[in-house]
């Protein structure tokens, strides 16, 4: 990635003719750079959103950050490791030519309940993302993960109580994902596929993407657009070429601990959010993370599959404001 020492940008944004500016920059964990965003202001509550699986800052819907500006909360956005602008991991296992026949071995040690063998797993990208609020300050923050995000926020907010307002879960899992409630067998092959010929030309990695969206976003969303055609380009472009970051936090969710009892532990007010429909995780996930967080409320979204799209979001935006104003 780019060199940078302490770079922090002010860019003016105009989302749908609102104007507002945000501010970039690097925090570390040790030798890891996490790129951020903040969007202000320093006066509002902060929430720390966390993305999930190959998920960049840049893939938060605008409809969710808009919302958050305008009841006055201050949404903090960042690249996990190995996604965006933050560090790469290196590693030989993971190079061009030998990353698929990694991904397919490490299914099939986690499907034998044999160990999986990863760079690193969630509770270091946990750690990431608590150095984001310690470069900004941040005592304490309303917490929301989406997916994979969801994975990293639970142990964030179990292993730092204090730094936890609230606990917003959507679309994730406490158990690591299996045959029996993680993707149905046509999204893992979708999920497989993206790690395959990482040389791939920008529209084989835009229409890869665009099957993994029909399959797990909003059904009857049109995704043959423009506008999805070159927001999946401006993605690819700003992460770079070298895509095997995706295939090294697959491994990581595969290589990490089952977070069942440490979710026990969790006391912070939570939301549950789940799609009724959802294929990448199945909805008993949330069922699960409900019985095990005491101090939790669940709301599962009948026509919602894994993503957020506006019409899924203004069916529990009453509800998180609600939560988030506990």
């Amino acid at each position: 990635m780019r060199l940078y020492k302490k770079i922090t940008l002010l860019i003016i944004m105009f989302t749908n003719s609102s104007l507002y500016s945000f501010e970039e920059g690097i925090a570390k964990n040790g030798d890891i750079e996490i790129y951020y965003r903040d969007y202000g202001p320093i006066e509002a509550e902060p929430i720390l959103l966390v993305q999930g699986l190959g998920g960049q800052l840049t893939n938060w819907p605008e409809h969710l950050i808009d919302f958050l500006l305008e009841n006055n909360f201050r949404p903090i956005v960042f690249d996990n490791r190995d996604t965006g602008l933050s560090s790469k991991i290196k590693s030989d296992s993971f190079s061009k030519d030998k990353i698929d026949n990694t991904i397919v071995r490490s299914y099939i040690r986690y499907y034998l309940r044999m160990p999986v063998k990863s760079e690193y797993i969630i509770d270091d990208m946990a750690d990431d993302a608590v150095a984001v609020l310690n470069k900004l300050n941040i005592e304490d923050s309303h917490v929301l993960g989406i997916s994979m995000g969801g994975m990293i926020a639970q142990v964030l907010v179990a292993n730092y109580p204090e730094k936890v307002k609230t606990f917003t879960l959507i679309a994730s899992t406490a158990s690591t994902p299996s045959p029996f409630n993680g993707p149905t067998r046509k999204v893992r092959k979708l999920l497989m596929n993206r790690t395959k010929n990482p040389d791939a030309s920008m529209d084989e990695r835009i229409e890869r993407t665009r099957k993994i969206f029909k399959e797990i976003g909003y059904e009857g969303v049109d995704l043959n657009t423009n506008e999805f055609y070159e927001n999946t380009k401006a993605s690819i472009e700003r992460a770079g070429k070298d895509d095997t970051g995706f295939g090294r936090q697959l491994t990581a969710i595969l290589g990490s601990p089952n977070r069942i009892e440490r979710i026990e532990t969790i006391t912070a007010p939570t939301l549950i959010i789940h799609g009724a429909e959802d294929p990448l995780i199945k909805v008993k996930n949330a069922h699960k993370a409900h019985k095990h967080i005491k101090n939790s409320t669940l709301k599962i979204i009948p026509d919602m599959r894994h993503l957020i799209e506006p019409p899924v979001f203004d069916q529990f935006k009453e509800d998180l404001l609600i939560h988030l104003n506990k």
